[in-house]
């Protein structure tokens, strides 16, 4: 029958209405310089507190933390982070402390930064502790999702490194799994897998524990351009890439058997990477271009054909980046269920996304309990093979920030030195006599390199407070 037919075309979802709208001028962070590297993360990372934005800096790497509140034209002396000698190319805030973001760099490093109780009042130069281990840029940081402290980076030495942050030590080192650059790197939701996209047409899911690709599809997209990887809350993974007549796809795959894809779309002829933000809670994919002007969103279910098109929000300026709020950072009472924040060249605009609803009384079919702010198990507890899931909070009385902890590190000598002396145990004594003083020496030789980099950094953090003591 006609309304049989009807049925099978329209599905009902609560998410068919979703409306999006971006803000008034007045609540849009004004005059930034939005960085302009050619590099596909986000350039942007927001929290229940802070809006953090990659911006140009001469001569090193910055980024800016605003406090939410602190919308409007942002002052040219306004300080920014400012510690990394090269261009910063991707941030993240840790899940479990928002008041702390790791940044990584062209310059190698990666960097843990403690911002201060109500943002900067002065520019930080100074990172609670810089993780050493990358021998070309570092183009991937994301933090664990349920373990203290626990960050993952990916480098252009096609390296993953698994850090204890609370120690400041490479602890797992993912080497000869990538043969080219990774695009993207992504967390299970527990944290126990991890799922790549690579430069060689693979995705790739991997226990990092055991150092083991558990499973693989090669040409998860045909074409040459960048995809991205994302884990389900289901334990499936997702993907955006390009056919081989460059269309832009998007993909579901089942790590359990990879040969085909539950399912693939193809979407339009852009050539804007597609950066993926999910919702965990409500299944609900958001897709972003780089470039475009416009945001996608599709629901994820367990029937055909398993990605179902919502809608799209459309504006007239193309994004630069996008930050994506976590769902406590909020509000409920006005059944917002996502809100993004959108770079332009000089602006990041936020845009709200909400389903309109008459009644004014809590809507628990759209706020279903969220992963808080406490993390399920410490870093210790995740290197010696636990696992923990996300803990859980209801938003029925909107989120309550807690007391935020300082991030203490207790930096111990690096595993991997302590490695390398292992591996040297097995050599004849004249032989390890010879490699001790080659090590010795080899060590003496980065610390006296690191002295110089510090230097250098104070002389160019004095310089710069001259300057901006001159610029104001």
């Amino acid at each position: 029958s006609p309304k049989d037919m009807f049925r099978r075309v329209v599905r009902a979802s609560k998410f068919r209405h979703v409306f999006g709208q971006a803000v008034k001028n007045d609540q849009c962070y004004d005059d930034i310089r939005v960085s302009r590297v050619t590099w596909d993360s986000s350039f942007c990372a927001v929290n229940p507190k802070f809006v953090a934005i990659i911006i140009e800096a001469s001569g090193g790497g910055a980024f800016l933390v605003l406090p939410l509140l602190k919308t409007g034209r942002i002052d040219k002396a306004y300080p920014t982070v400012c510690g990394h000698t090269g261009p910063v190319l991707d941030i993240d805030w840790c899940p479990h402390n928002d008041h702390v973001i790791a940044s990584g760099s062209e310059d190698c490093t990666v960097m843990v930064w403690q911002i201060p109780e109500n943002g900067l009042v002065t520019p930080l130069a100074e990172p609670v502790v810089v993780l050493e281990g990358h021998s070309k840029r570092v183009g991937i940081v994301t933090w664990h999702p349920t373990a203290r402290n626990v960050l993952m980076s990916a480098g252009c030495d096609n390296l993953i490194i698994i850090w204890n942050v609370g120690t400041g030590e490479a602890m797992i080192q993912l080497e000869d799994m990538h043969p080219d650059v990774i695009f993207s790197a992504c967390w299970s939701r527990n944290g126990a897998l991890i799922c790549t996209a690579c430069k060689d047409k693979k995705i790739r899911v991997i226990d990092p524990r055991k150092e083991k690709i558990v499973a693989e599809k090669d040409k998860a997209h045909d074409g040459a351009r960048p995809m991205r990887a994302i884990f389900l809350a289901d334990g499936n993974i997702f993907t955006t890439g390009f056919s081989r007549m460059s269309e832009r796809q998007l993909a579901l795959w089942n790590p359990k058997s990879m040969e085909e894809p539950i399912s693939v779309h193809e979407l339009d002829t852009s050539n804007g990477v597609l950066l993926p933000f999910y919702d965990a809670d409500t299944n609900v994919v958001y897709l972003c271009g780089k470039g475009d002007s416009s945001i996608r969103y599709f629901e994820i279910t367990d029937e055909a054909p398993f990605v179902h098109y919502l809608n799209t929000f459309s504006s007239k300026e193309p994004q630069r980046g996008m930050g994506y709020m976590p769902k406590r950072g909020l509000d409920v009472n006005k059944c917002e269920i996502a809100r993004f924040y959108k770079l332009h060249e000089r602006k990041c605009e936020p845009i709200i996304m909400t389903v309109p609803r008459k009644s004014d009384l809590f809507q628990d079919d759209l706020y279903p309990d969220t992963a808080g702010p406490d993390c399920a198990i410490e870093a210790e507890d995740w290197f010696d093979g636990k696992n923990g899931e996300p803990i859980l909070i209801s938003l029925k009385n909107g989120y309550v920030p807690g007391k935020n902890r300082d991030l203490k590190v207790v930096k111990k000598s690096n595993v991997l030195e302590g490695k390398l002396a292992k591996k040297a145990d097995n050599t004849s004594p004249a032989q390890s006599k010879q490699n001790e003083g080659k090590l010795e020496e080899l060590l003496r030789e980065v610390k006296s390199l690191r002295d110089l980099v510090t230097l250098q950094d104070r002389r160019i953090a004095k310089l710069e407070d001259q300057i901006s003591k001159v610029a104001i």
